[in-house]
């Protein structure tokens, strides 16, 4: 479908559009009325389909889940058999669903809040005057003006003559630029790399090519959570195993119980709940929630929830040095002549050239501010620059034709006569370009042979305060760092190294990198700066570091950024950037603010590193529920804990801790393979949980103790051995976290004392023996894990290496 369509955009990208009118409509816009007119009938762009989930929408995915229905059904059985006491479990369902809807709506809210400040605003002309206005108050027959940088926002026709280079990949899947003219259509989606000027909106809202493709435009691909992989993972095998087993104890609890098919239900569906991990979903999404939240502190926008657990793995950060390590900002320092044009005249050329393109970088920015006085001279032809050519020309109405950008891409054969003297410079962290005259030939995209260098012009980068500090950070954490930029080399190693950058030294002029995919991936290993990088060439060096095993971050600013900030598995995007870049990161910093990617870090990995702790309770608990319900199908023996006292186990033991630990500060370096660890930790768990709880059960049942007393002591040896794990799970200890084990501890045995508590957790007394001998389990069982675990090792290892090979 998508090939199909792509296809006839390709032809249709070929056709012209009607012709404009006439200038006066390009300059004097819409009227207010006539704005409102097309408001009125619709043709304003707004999409039907919303960006983000609508309250209705929160409230039925956190209240409509599978494990919801099931606890649901089970309620519904536990109140027929006449015991809705033992229907308490179900209370997860209101819990769950309250927990998830305040979390995901106080996200909402914060995301909405700052994201304003992130919203795309495109310049329009209406009733003669230009102003900004939102992306989704744009009309039909807008006038909107187009700079370097930006994203189109609905599918139009180019007015004015200056053409536009355009990077449509997210339509059509090439990355080539294409030209676009006069006349041309101009598709939603597509991205502005060089040029600029006036276009009318012709296709608006779900009518442009880019809604049609399903918002293409910027469907880029959805950040890959380890997290939420595993827990998928565990979920579908909690499924297969709770319908066929939940089945198999239904049965057999009636054929135990006589055909009593009340107190069979109430024992099977003990089994049943304790295999549903119903409180992790809940918990990893509030987490990520939590984490949002939290962000919004450092004016960080979270696109994609799981971009902080990501950006917590990363193991390599690649950084465009304008932008991210310097001020998006350059300063002229210095113009060193080369020719008999003086002084006086470069600075004329300069000053008019600066005022020539529709739109300015910000090399063309610098030299605007610094020769603001000087007139511009009428233009007969420019070609913009684009990261690509490096260069930027225009020929003026006189009949000359000058190009400013790298020396070494404009003098070719040339620059070796300069070579010295600009490396010099670039050494000092200067920013060298070269003014140059076409003596003979055409202004083109190919430039002629006969080159004249007429001066050298000289900028400074300005390094961010925070820059050192957050580097440092980096450094420590064990991330390496690569620079990957546009710019000279030597400038930019010299820039890296004033930065803080470790083996700043060691860099590469991206012209010479070989295209061999081993070989470039040789270059990368021992390569921390890359200079004069193509945005291709960005984007090639993060499939590098990617067959390298590398998990990348990749900040940017530019739209020859956006290639590799799609390719990292976290792209982090500065709100000073271009529309391109913040239209395909995960993750935005609002206020360019470099020094908020640590607290990122810090959060995604407390995120992560605390989820994988109190993963420990919830699986344990499913774990021993499965081997359980197995044994007492096989046993026909009646179930040895009911509902109820499983409640006080799942609320103390498991729930209401895990709340409080998954919040806890945790700035540990996250691990791979944190399925495999999770295993390693819940199955000895599991195992020791239900072999103690079989032993005890079997030794007071076969000994003609009451089914009560029996279940009494599972409660104790299940519940005590759960808190046994809770321990395990809080190490190492704070005063917040010895507080709150010992007040778990003291409701768990308090749950044995208290008159009324007994009764309701339906708790009998039994003789000191039997006490002893399940005290005795309890505190037997750290050393029985550690025993099962390194039992379990091999299995496991074997497991886990057979399915990465």
């Amino acid at each position: 479908m998508l090939n199909d369509t792509a296809l006839s955009l390709r032809k249709g990208l070929k056709k012209k559009a009607q012709k404009s009118t006439g200038k006066q409509e390009v300059y004097s816009g819409l009227s207010d009325v006539e704005v409102k007119e097309r408001v009125k009938s619709g043709r304003v762009n707004k999409s039907k389909n919303a960006t983000s989930k609508s309250v209705k929408d929160i409230i039925r995915s956190n209240v409509f889940t599978l494990f919801n229905a099931i606890n649901l059904i089970l309620l519904i059985l536990v109140l027929l058999a006449g015991s809705p006491k033992n229907g308490l479990f179900a209370g997860v369902i209101i819990t769950n669903s309250l927990v998830g809807i305040v979390q995901e709506l106080r996200a909402k809210r914060i995301v909405e809040r700052i994201s304003v400040l992130n919203a795309i605003t495109v310049t329009v002309i209406r009733n003669g005057i230009r102003k900004e206005i939102n992306v989704d108050e744009v009309v039909v027959d807008d006038i909107i003006f187009l700079g370097e940088g930006q994203q189109v926002v609905v599918d139009s026709e180019l007015l004015t003559g200056d053409y536009i280079e355009l990077d449509e990949s997210l339509l059509t899947g090439e990355s080539d630029a294409m030209k676009k003219e006069k006349g041309d259509m101009i598709f939603a989606g597509s991205l502005v790399l060089g040029g600029g000027g006036y276009v009318r909106a012709k296709m608006v809202g779900d009518d442009t090519y880019a809604a049609k493709l399903a918002k293409e435009a910027k469907k880029f691909k959805l950040a890959k959570s380890e997290l939420q992989l595993v827990t998928d993972k565990i979920l579908k095998l909690t499924i297969k195993f709770i319908i066929p087993i939940g089945i198999l104890l239904i049965v057999t609890q009636i054929i135990n119980t006589s055909k009593d098919w009340r107190q069979a239900s109430v024992s099977a569906i003990s089994g049943i709940v304790g295999m549903i991990p119903e409180g992790l979903v809940l918990l990893i999404t509030a987490a990520f929630m939590v984490s949002v939240i939290r962000l919004s502190k450092w004016k960080t926008l979270v696109q994609e929830l799981p971009a902080t657990e990501i950006l917590a793995r990363v193991d390599t950060l690649c950084l465009d040095k304008t932008g991210t390590i310097t001020e998006a900002k350059l300063k002229l320092e210095e113009i060193i002549p080369l020719s008999s044009y003086n002084l006086e005249e470069i600075e004329e050329i300069l000053g008019s050239l600066s005022k020539s393109f529709a739109t300015s970088n910000s090399t063309l920015k610098a030299i605007k501010e610094k020769y603001e006085s000087y007139k511009a001279i009428e233009v007969k032809k420019t070609i913009p620059f684009n990261s690509a050519r490096k260069w930027s020309g225009v020929e003026f109405s006189t009949g000359e034709k000058w190009v400013i950008g790298a020396p070494e891409v404009i003098l070719r054969d040339s620059y070796d006569r300069l070579k010295d003297q600009i490396e010099i410079e670039a050494k000092k962290g200067r920013r060298v370009l070269i003014l140059a005259k076409i003596n003979s030939g055409e202004l083109a995209d190919e430039l002629p042979k006969d080159m004249e260098g007429v001066a050298l012009v000289l900028f400074e980068d300005i390094i961010r305060k925070d820059a050192a500090e957050t580097l440092g950070y980096f450094n420590k954490q064990k991330v390496d760092i690569k620079i990957i930029s546009g710019d000279n080399a030597v400038t930019v190693s010299s820039v890296a190294e004033k930065a803080g950058v470790k083996n700043a030294e060691n860099y590469v002029d991206a012209r010479y990198l070989p295209e061999d995919e081993e070989e470039l991936l040789k270059v990368v290993r021992e390569t921390t700066v890359f200079g004069r990088t193509t945005p291709h060439q960005k984007k090639a060096i993060v499939k590098a570091l990617h067959r390298d095993g590398k998990t990348v971050a990749m900040t940017g600013d530019g739209v020859n950024d956006v290639l590799a900030l799609k390719e990292a598995d976290c792209g982090i995007a500065m709100a000073s950037g271009s529309d391109a870049t913040k239209a395909v990161a995960q993750l935005v910093l609002l206020e360019s603010n470099f020094n908020a990617l640590p607290h990122v870090v810090a959060e995604g990995r407390r995120t992560i590193n605390n989820i994988e702790k109190v993963s420990n309770l919830y699986l344990s608990k499913m774990v021993y529920s499965i081997i359980m319900s197995i044994v007492f199908c096989l046993l026909l023996l009646p179930y040895p804990i009911m509902p109820i006292q499983l409640t006080l186990i799942g609320t103390v033991g498991i729930g209401i801790p895990s709340f409080f630990l998954a919040m806890e500060p945790n700035e540990n370096i996250v691990k791979e393979g944190f399925l495999k660890r999770l295993l390693e930790e819940t199955v000895p768990n599991g195992i020791v949980i239900a072999i103690s709880t079989i032993i005890i059960f079997l030794s007071a049942y076969y000994n003609n103790l009451s089914i009560e007393q029996a279940r009494t002591l599972t409660l104790m040896v299940m519940g005590g051995i759960s808190l046994i794990v809770l321990i395990k799970v809080s190490m190492p200890y704070t005063k917040f976290k010895a507080l709150l084990s010992g007040t778990i501890i003291g409701i768990f045995i308090l749950s044995f004392i208290i008159p009324i508590s007994r009764k309701f957790f339906i708790i009998y007394a039994v003789d000191f023996y039997y006490l002893a001998m399940a005290l005795g389990l309890i505190a037997l069982s750290p050393l029985m894990m550690r025993f099962t675990k390194v039992i379990m090792k091999k299995p496991l290892d074997k497991y886990f290496n057979k399915r990465i090979h």
